[in-house]
């Protein structure tokens, strides 16, 4: 069920250059017969009141996926927060019932089906700005909740002073987290390697079992 308290658009990360595994697109790669982002968006889509795809390139590579797919609107490939960006701006364009945008790593095949639920949960609870993902005593800002809101701010922070990383940004506000247990399977796994594909297929068995 979308989460009908807070009507939250989802976007999905899938614009990096995948140097370690490459080049190509990464989330394509399949696990047990489905692909990464096949599994992101069963896993992302029904807590979300819509969906889109950050992506660069010819958008055509994900017609089947029959979502939005939109570009980074910064040049030369920033990094995540040009994608959340990209997810702002479409949201204040296209959807104006919604406020808050939540953004995913189109590489994390475990992520919670409770993510959307919990990281509005905490920052109501800390009436924070944003609120990120954590397991592990780790953080994970590419997974976080952004109002619409702060789109201006963060081009500006983009364009104007090149930032780059999130966390940079994110510390001028007040951040809230959520957080998962890394046991028996960290939910925010992220594929970036070879090594790390191999790792997702072991741990998707794993996860089958019982």
């Amino acid at each position: 069920m979308a989460n009908k308290k807070v009507p939250t658009l989802g976007v999905v990360l899938a614009g990096g250059l995948a140097r370690r595994m490459g080049g190509g697109d990464k989330s394509m790669r399949r696990i047990d017969g489905l692909t990464i982002l096949d599994r992101v968006l069963d896993r992302l889509g029904p807590q979300c009141d819509g969906l889109l795809l950050n992506a660069n390139g010819d958008p055509a590579r994900f017609d089947r996926f029959r979502l939005p797919v939109v570009a980074d609107p910064v040049e030369n490939y920033p990094g995540p927060l040009a994608g959340v960006l990209a997810g702002l701006d479409w949201a204040e364009e296209n959807r104006p019932d919604v406020e808050w945008v939540v953004s995913v790593a189109a590489d994390c095949p475990f992520l919670p089906r409770d993510l959307v639920e919990r990281l509005h949960r905490a920052r109501l609870a800390k009436g924070a700005d944003l609120a990120v993902a954590m397991s592990a005593r780790r953080t994970h800002p590419v997974i976080g909740l952004w109002q619409v809101a702060m789109r201006d701010e963060l081009r500006h922070a983009l364009v104007k002073e090149g930032i780059r990383k999130i966390d940079l940004w994110t510390a001028r506000y007040q951040v809230a987290t959520a957080s998962w247990p890394a046991k028996p399977v960290d939910p925010f796994f992220n594929v970036n390697t070879v090594e790390d594909f191999a790792e997702a297929e072991r741990l998707w068995h794993l996860s089958q079992v019982g």
